[in-house]
C-alpha cells in the first residue's frame, strides 16, 4: 500500500508544479514600481502618515490633575 500511496503523493506533487510552472510571473522590480506608484497615490488618504493632531488625538497622555 506504501508504495501506491507514495505514487499517487508523487503524482500530486508534479501536478502542483506544472500549475506553478504555468503562472505568469511579474519581476520584482516591476512588483516594487507598482507597490511605490500605489502607496504614493493612497499617502494623501493615510492618516498614519501625516500624523493625527494632539486635539483630536484619542490617545494622547491625559493632562495629570492634582488637588493642593
Amino acid at each position: 500500500m506504501s508504495g501506491s500511496s507514495s505514487v499517487v503523493a508523487m503524482k500530486k506533487v508534479v501536478q502542483q508544479l506544472r500549475l506553478e510552472a504555468g503562472l505568469n510571473r511579474v519581476k520584482v522590480s516591476q512588483a516594487a514600481a507598482d507597490l511605490k506608484q500605489f502607496c504614493l497615490q493612497k499617502a494623501q488618504h493615510n492618516p498614519l502618515l501625516p500624523g493625527v493632531s494632539s486635539s483630536t488625538n484619542p490617545f494622547r497622555p491625559q493632562k495629570v490633575c492634582s488637588f493642593l
